[in-house]
């Protein structure tokens, strides 16, 4: 009887947590006037022509262009995220050098450092490179590992690993690199999967720094071209139409975090996981 109840509590939380998201999938169906008229999230009837209109958009350009613009910007900045933190964390966790602990300290200073502070520094930085209107100042960042707190998480994923493993490895001839790449990042999957999904989410979602660097249409991505959706004509919108296009750029986000969700959490158990 205990663990019945408990089972039932626990989907009823489940069903509070996950109204918002079916509301969202079921009001984007719904004709405006239904929207504002019932909380209830099925639609009286099931109109699939919204999501037709939705996908054309009213910028002139579909979201599979939208979709191809954004992934141009994904795919690349998760790749040099992962490996330039990977690298610095390397750094830091399994070597000596001057001045280890001053770095150490601005890295900690620039993870806390909120990040609308460098956009009007960077804006200046790519204006005199003549890079604006590019997905370069998008993009190149990540070769530095600009992210603070996916280093900071990788460097206690590396101390959690014995350098015996390192002694070990360099008994069999590996060197440096090869020691990183074929014993110790094995090791570390959950903590490398995590940032490259926080990396994935947090760009798929980024809407302040393609506002700033990106101008053309032709270029914006997906949340650029959904906020543009929204008005423009300057005569109102139809709020299912923008609901629509919402749930299609969710997609992506919820397939790869469903993907890499056992891994995901892998990372609470420890850097030998």
């Amino acid at each position: 009887m205990k663990k019945f109840i408990t089972y039932l509590i626990l989907i009823l939380m489940a069903l509070i947590m996950l109204y918002p998201l079916l509301w969202l999938l079921g009001a984007s169906f719904k004709s405006n006037q239904e929207i504002y008229s019932s909380v209830w999230f099925l639609p009286e009837n099931f109109d699939f022509n919204v999501y037709f209109n939705a996908w054309k958009t009213n910028t002139g350009y579909t979201m599979g262009h939208y979709f191809i613009n954004t992934f141009t910007v994904i795919i690349p900045k998760t790749v040099f995220s992962v490996v330039s933190s990977v690298l610095t964390a390397y750094g830091f966790a399994r070597f000596d050098f001057p001045l280890k602990k001053f770095f150490f300290t601005l890295l900690m200073v620039g993870m806390f450092m909120p990040a609308i502070v460098t956009i009007m520094p960077m804006y200046i930085f790519w204006n005199g490179l003549d890079l604006l209107d590019s997905y370069a100042p998008l993009t190149v960042p990540s070769l530095f590992a600009c992210e603070g707190m996916f280093v900071f998480i990788l460097i206690q994923f590396f101390k959690g690993l014995p350098k015996e493993l390192d002694e070990a490895s360099r008994l069999d001839g590996c060197g440096t690199i090869r020691t990183l790449i074929y014993v110790l990042l094995p090791c570390m999957k959950p903590a490398v999967i995590s940032i490259a999904v926080f990396n994935f989410l947090w760009t798929m979602n980024d809407f302040i720094n393609p506002l700033i660097f990106i101008n053309s249409t032709e270029k914006y991505t997906l949340s650029l071209a959904l906020r543009t959706s929204v008005d423009s004509t300057g005569q109102g919108y139809e709020e299912c139409k923008i609901i629509a296009m919402s749930v299609i750029g969710l997609i992506p986000s919820v397939t790869v975090f469903a993907l890499a969700q056992k891994k995901f959490i892998g990372i609470t158990a420890g850097g030998l996981s």
